[in-house]
């Protein structure tokens, strides 16, 4: 697996990983349909595990920690 990149929703403002190169992906908070060419690039990584630590790092800086 390639490199993976945090990008935010640009109706909703979400983080959401995806792949670099991919095109388009569906918002998994609002379901808009985001052009990543487009959307603003949070974050770069050399793959999908440490993108996945770098994002729930992020969220949990802006308040979105989940609740046990």
């Amino acid at each position: 697996m390639g490199a993976t990149l945090i990008v935010k929703c640009t109706k909703c403002a979400g983080l959401m990983l995806t792949a670099k190169g991919q095109r388009t992906k569906t918002c998994p908070y609002c379901g808009a349909h985001v052009d990543l060419l487009r959307a603003q690039k949070v974050a770069s990584a050399s793959n999908a595990f440490e993108a996945s630590k770098m994002l729930r790092k992020l969220k949990s800086e802006q308040g979105f920690n989940r609740k046990a």
